[in-house]
């Protein structure tokens, strides 16, 4: 491009002058999205001179013997529609993000001549970096090699003009680097959304096995087994609808779904996405959806739904809640297929959700998210209990009774207040840090602590004064 009148012009039939004359030639224009824009969306006007003096040497008078024109795009939307048909650009070929299959082979590449230790499991790693391009998984190793230049700086003497063998012999890169580096390394198709790494383990959710079950049979196997349910003839849900009271574990349950289904997980908050400006809550949902398209395969998470989605017709004079339901149906049951994207959703309002969202094609399934009973308080409390200084005279079938209607959020709560309750005598008693460090296998938690914590909790949960509040005796 040049500011002087017809000098943009001058330049392209230059260019095609001399692949011309040096035939048999191609000519391979990069990002062709800024120099042949939509003219009628530019108001430049040389940006409109280019773009037809582009389709005059391509189609023009004269022929252009044996030249070929290759151009490449990450927006071809963005180009000017008179390029797009036979006998200009003929062929349009997308390059799609890698698949398993891919990225192994580019993986196989890039670390070719790279020292790796046995346990470096290429093929866990093409398994796990969904969503990632050639250039994001030669970053990766990059990344890998440095945590390995970084981990063995102490032993490097760069003062020196050479490196001894021994320890460059030292210089290998282990599973552990690829993992960090996995953990600075964000695909490209995922940059402008918030792409999350769920590291839950179903393990960690206590009680709910029905409902563990169900999200197993609907998401997690059959990302993990595609070919299999396949050749069955399974159909993926498109999307699940988790409801109960708050704190029940909904999101943590969709978490542990993305961490054992190995699946990328985009976690949208319902009322991140609304605007006041027309059109952009709308676009906010299209961008999630062909993000998570491109991340396949991948969980899109929204929570708290009904402040996204309510019944039409509630949303006042603005009309932005019914745009967005509308455009929510349409990604969930419209022409483009989900491509191995489940949509889950979370809240504790279902009455008020619209009712369109609802039905068999769009949330296949609704599963209800229930209290806690005694099972599941018991399973709760060990798990949070576990790897705490507990004293003996703690009985945990006493704090399942005691915790009758709690949710599993208010019981994390409560093992984390009675460990706050002991921290806080502790370092009354001992306000120093030598004193503390020395005297740390005194700080425990007792029965009495856990009694404290559950009259805490219990107040905070009914906005009564703590003093007001009865527990039952424990035992």
């Amino acid at each position: 491009m040049s500011k002087f009148y017809g000098e943009s012009e001058a330049r392209l039939r230059e260019i095609f002058k001399e692949a011309k004359e040096k035939a048999p030639t191609i000519i391979f224009i990069d990002e062709i999205d800024s120099i042949a824009p939509k003219r009628e969306e530019v108001t430049g006007e040389v940006e409109r001179r280019v773009v037809s003096q582009l389709l005059s040497l391509m189609d023009g008078l004269e022929a252009r013997g044996k030249v070929i024109v290759i151009a490449a795009t990450n927006r071809p939307n963005a180009i000017d529609p008179a390029l797009r048909r036979p006998g200009r650009f003929d062929r349009e070929i997308e390059i799609k993000v890698p698949d398993k299959k891919g990225r192994l082979e580019i993986l196989q590449i890039h670390t070719r001549h790279m020292p790796l230790q046995q346990d470096v499991d290429i093929e866990r790693l093409a398994a796990v970096s969904h969503g990632f391009v050639g250039a994001d998984l030669e970053y990766l190793c990059k990344e890998a090699a440095m945590k390995t230049l970084r981990r063995m700086l102490p032993e490097l003497k760069l003062e020196e003009d050479r490196l001894s063998p021994e320890v460059l012999d030292k210089l290998i890169v282990t599973a552990e680097d690829f993992d960090n580096a996995l953990k600075d390394v964000m695909p490209s198709a995922m940059r402008e959304v918030y792409l999350e790494t769920p590291d839950v383990k179903w393990s960690e959710i206590g009680g709910l096995e029905g409902v563990k079950k169900e999200l197993q049979e609907a998401v997690e196997w059959p990302l993990k087994y595609p070919e299999l349910y396949k050749t069955i003839g399974y159909n993926m849900p498109k999307g699940i609808l988790l409801h109960g009271p708050s704190g029940t574990g909904k999101t943590l349950l969709a978490k542990a779904v993305a961490t054992e289904s190995e699946a990328n997980f985009i976690s949208v908050r319902g009322p991140e996405l609304l605007s006041k400006w027309v059109g952009e809550s709308e676009r906010g949902v299209r961008e999630v959806f062909r993000r998570a398209r491109q991340a396949s395969p991948c969980i899109i998470f929204f929570d708290e739904v009904d402040a996204l989605a309510p019944t039409r017709g509630m949303g006042g004079d603005s009309m932005v809640t019914e745009r967005v339901v509308s455009q929510l149906l349409t990604e969930l049951d419209g022409i483009q297929s989900l491509q191995g994207v489940v949509v889950l959703a979370a809240t504790n309002r279902i009455d008020i959700v619209d009712s369109a969202l609802l039905r068999a094609g769009r949330f296949d399934k609704v599963i209800i998210i229930p209290m806690p009973d005694k099972g599941a308080r018991r399973e709760v409390l060990k798990i949070h209990m576990k790897g705490k200084p507990i004293a003996k005279d703690v009985d945990v079938e006493t704090l399942v009774e005691i915790t009758e209607g709690f949710s599993g959020a208010d019981i994390a709560a409560i093992v984390n207040t009675a460990v706050s309750l002991v921290l806080q005598e502790f370092l009354s008693r001992y306000p120093k840090p030598e004193e503390a460090k020395k005297h740390a296998d005194e700080a425990i938690v007792t029965a009495e602590h856990f009694q404290d914590a559950v009259k805490k909790v219990r107040s905070s949960r009914e906005g009564k004064p703590m003093e007001k509040v009865t527990v039952p005796y424990y035992r």
